[in-house]
């Protein structure tokens, strides 16, 4: 007779908003879906454009791409509309507990989403601390505003702190459906609409 090893389950851990979803992007996907089947927004992942350089088929009837890079550098994650307003904004995420790093966003990213924004667009970043398991949404001219910062040479800084979040940012909150319900946050600062009380 065999004699196998008895398995314990761990002690379960406190729920964590980290560890609700995947991943940010795959959070903001959920999301995006539940506006779509329910009529809120059309707000769809752009698609990479990838340049296929080598193909190799092991069999006839496969094919598997060996080399390929990416044609031009892309602009924002995400895009669609709402409410009549074209939407443009992109995901990031931190692992430091008191700033947002700047080199997480690329000059190409910026000069987009400054481009939307000056013609009349909705342009923003989401933001997730992982640390802290908050998320945050920030408009373009918050983003813009530290990012001509950085090139100041007395006040020059390579991150918009944590505490700026907390003060200027608005926060998005975690849920079931939709994940993140970031269109609540985007109807508060470009249309004005308060929120029910209790919500």
């Amino acid at each position: 007779m065999v004699h196998y090893p008895i398995k314990r389950k761990a002690p379960a851990k406190a729920a964590n908003h980290a560890n609700l979803g995947m991943t940010l992007e795959t959070d903001i996907e959920a999301s995006n879906t539940y506006y779509r089947l329910h009529d809120i927004a059309v707000i769809h992942k752009k698609p990479t454009p990838v340049q296929v350089v080598n193909v190799s088929y092991p069999a006839r009837n496969k094919a598997k791409i060996t080399e390929a890079y990416y044609k031009t550098p892309s602009t924002t994650d995400f895009n669609g509309i709402y409410r009549n307003r074209y939407i443009d904004f992109d995901a990031k995420e931190t692992n430091l507990k008191t700033a947002m790093p700047l080199k997480n966003i690329h000059v190409h990213q910026i000069e987009h989403l400054h481009a939307i924004h000056q013609h009349g667009g909705i342009a923003f970043l989401i933001i997730h601390f992982k640390r802290h398991g908050q998320y945050f949404l920030l408009p373009f001219p918050l983003l813009h505003q530290y990012w001509r910062l950085q090139h100041d040479k007395e006040n020059g800084r390579k991150s918009i702190p944590y505490q700026v979040f907390l003060e200027s940012a608005h926060p998005i909150k975690f849920g079931y459906q939709p994940r993140l319900d970031y269109l609540k946050v985007v109807d508060r600062i470009y249309f004005q609409q308060k929120e029910p009380e209790g919500s």
